[in-house]
């Protein structure tokens, strides 16, 4: 499974759509694509236009979002507490904390956002 972080996702959906290839390159190859709760606020307060809110529910339906929950959080809180520098994170941490208890890859545009999260394997 691939988990989408909030910077792939807007680049996939969103103005010229730079990374809808490596999206379509995904699902192609038969892996299992997923959002959760967190990236999906995030997508969310952003200016959406209707076409990219209806492409966001076409490819990850609000029914099938994944929450975030207990396992999720206190994974999150672990890693902020033994990270270095995690003020500010706190978003970040959770998506990776997602992605790690569900045993996914992070799909990111921004991997130095997650490079010092231990365990956590980014999809290219």
């Amino acid at each position: 499974m691939i988990h989408v972080d909030t910077s792939a996702l807007i680049a996939a959906l969103t103005g010229a759509r730079t990374a809808a290839p490596v999206l379509r390159g995904f699902i192609s190859d038969g892996l299992r694509m997923a959002i959760s709760t967190p990236v999906l606020y995030e997508w969310d307060r952003g200016p959406r236009t209707a076409e990219e809110r209806d492409s966001r529910e076409i490819l990850f339906p609000s029914d099938a979002i994944f929450g975030f929950g207990l396992d999720d959080a206190l994974l999150a809180a672990e890693l902020y507490r033994r990270m270095a520098r995690p003020r500010g994170r706190e978003i970040d941490i959770a998506i990776a904390a997602y992605a790690l208890t569900n045993g996914a890859a992070l799909w990111t545009l921004n991997p130095t956002d997650f490079t010092d999260i231990p365990g956590l394997t980014l999809a290219t």
